[in-house]
């Protein structure tokens, strides 16, 4: 498979994963899918848009182009579910509303799968393990923002409207307690928007298993709720007048992670 992913790499020792914002479906998806998916309705819309003003920080971008019904690339290989509650695995087979994807026996095979876990996700998490491997190296320490979004409600995954902020940190494994510290603090200052840190998102297979802070790679998932910069109704526009200043607390939270970074390693 051509164009898996999208990878530029920085100066800094950051590197921001987008495993969702993809729209590219493989044949097979696409000729099984109910009508209800064709809308890529769970689809992160816009993250590249919304983290363009990364590259500026110096950290180093990768972004999926395939999209998550046809392999979640924030689920280990082996489809051990993250989350007693209702969840999504590494092929999903429901829309996150709990209503079918495929319709009966329509699903891809197991060998056309196997060629997405090959082709697709391997590629993207070899892209984080080699970013990430050099960073260490050059630096002594590594950061691992892992950019997601969601809709405000979804009845199924969590009660009422999730806040706009949702900081994970598979409940302080991933990361050093200060880089959590300094990322709540961000979120607590701005005032306009709600936050969390380790609610209903704690953290998928990237934060899990990339954050070792033992091994000096801090890692952190930001679920953002979609209302803050896009509609959340198809077409799923991307709203420029919430999307700046939604844009600006994600650049703060960024430099706070490089300045975490800076004191705690002095580099």
């Amino acid at each position: 498979m051509d164009n898996v992913l999208s990878f530029s790499r920085g100066s800094v020792p950051l590197l921001i994963s987008m495993p969702h914002p993809g729209t590219l479906l493989t044949p097979a998806v696409e000729a099984g899918m109910v009508e209800a998916g064709w809308d890529l309705t769970d689809t992160d819309w816009h993250i590249p848009r919304l983290y363009d003003f990364a590259g500026e920080l110096g950290a180093s971008t990768l972004a999926a182009q395939y999209s998550r019904y046809v392999i979640d690339l924030n689920r280990p290989a082996d489809d051990k579910p993250l989350y007693a509650t209702a969840t999504t695995g590494l092929y999903p087979s429901t829309l996150f509303d709990g209503e079918p994807l495929y319709h009966d026996g329509e699903e891809p095979s197991a060998a056309e799968r196997a060629r997405y876990l090959a082709e697709i996700w391997t590629p993207y998490h070899q892209t984080i393990s080699d970013e990430l491997a050099r960073m260490k190296a050059e630096f002594g320490y590594a950061m691992l923002f892992d950019a997601h979004s969601i809709r405000s409600f979804v009845p199924r995954l969590f009660d009422g409207r999730l806040p706009d902020f949702n900081l994970g940190t598979n409940a302080g494994a991933s990361c050093d307690p200060g880089l959590a510290d300094a990322l709540v603090a961000v979120c607590a200052e701005a005032k306009d928007y709600s936050h969390v840190l380790n609610g209903r998102f704690k953290g998928g297979h990237i934060t899990r298993h990339y954050g070792q802070p033992d091994q000096h790679i801090h890692a952190v998932q930001l679920e953002l709720a979609q209302c803050t910069y896009m509609d959340e109704q198809v077409p799923f526009d991307y709203r420029e007048d919430l999307a700046v200043p939604t844009q600006a607390v994600l650049n703060r939270l960024l430099q706070a992670m490089l300045a975490w970074g800076q004191q705690r390693y002095g580099r």
